[in-house]
């Protein structure tokens, strides 16, 4: 509890301007935290190949069109609705295998940024705050001595303490702010990489279905014709 005390104490003190610039990162660090959490962990599922069974049963079926109506609805939920709506376009614009891979790629990339996206900034605002720290410290530290100069010698040891205590303070509330997004960091991380990766098998597993199946479908529609 002294601890917290303390650092609250530093708020008021002739260096507060750096706890309050500690502040600032903190509260946006924490906005990212949860805006990301719950986009990553309540709002995305690492069930993306499951999806993929369901719409590879109708490319296999050659009804490519039921499949991108499909695509079409499951992408109002599910980012491989979009991507698989995109190559399954291709293939029914008879697009070959390269047209079909690049159209289902450049939906990926949008799909991979959306997921990283602001997830960056957290090591960024754990580096500030440490550093933001160091410098309220070391400018503490600097006023501390100054204030000594001028006064006797009874008084020199308390000014001094106070001074040392009040600019350590600053140094600890970067470190309370650093850890824990530092931490955030590689968790959010983790999750975005294992959202990506299950993107990205289950739309390879449509590409692979969209090449063996696309050639037949065009085939069938052109002997209708």
């Amino acid at each position: 509890m002294e601890f917290f005390l303390s650092l609250g104490r530093a708020f008021t003190s002739s260096d507060a301007m750096w706890m309050w610039a500690i502040l600032a990162a903190q509260i946006v660090s924490v906005a990212i935290i949860i805006e990301r959490a719950i986009a990553l962990f309540v709002n995305r599922k690492v069930n993306q190949k499951n999806i993929s069974k369901v719409i590879a049963d109708d490319i296999r079926s050659g009804n490519l069109e039921k499949a991108l109506r499909r695509s079409q609805q499951i992408g109002q939920k599910e980012p491989l609705g979009v991507v698989a709506a995109a190559g399954i376009q291709a293939a029914i614009d008879m697009g070959g295998k390269e047209e079909i891979q690049l159209k289902m790629d450049e939906v990926l990339l949008e799909e991979t940024t959306r997921v990283e996206k602001r997830i960056g900034f957290l090591a960024m605002f754990a580096n500030v705050a440490t550093l933001l720290g160091l410098l309220g410290t070391i400018t503490g530290l600097i006023h501390s001595f100054a204030g000594i100069s001028n006064a006797n010698a009874a008084e020199k040891a308390t000014i001094l303490s106070k001074g040392i205590s009040l600019a350590m303070n600053v140094t600890a509330y970067g470190l309370v702010v650093a850890v824990p997004a530092l931490v955030m960091y590689a968790v959010l991380q983790n999750r975005a990489t294992r959202l990506t990766d299950d993107l990205n098998k289950a739309a390879l597993n449509l590409f692979i279905q969209l090449g063996f199946h696309y050639s037949p479908v065009t085939d069938k529609k052109s002997k209708n014709n």
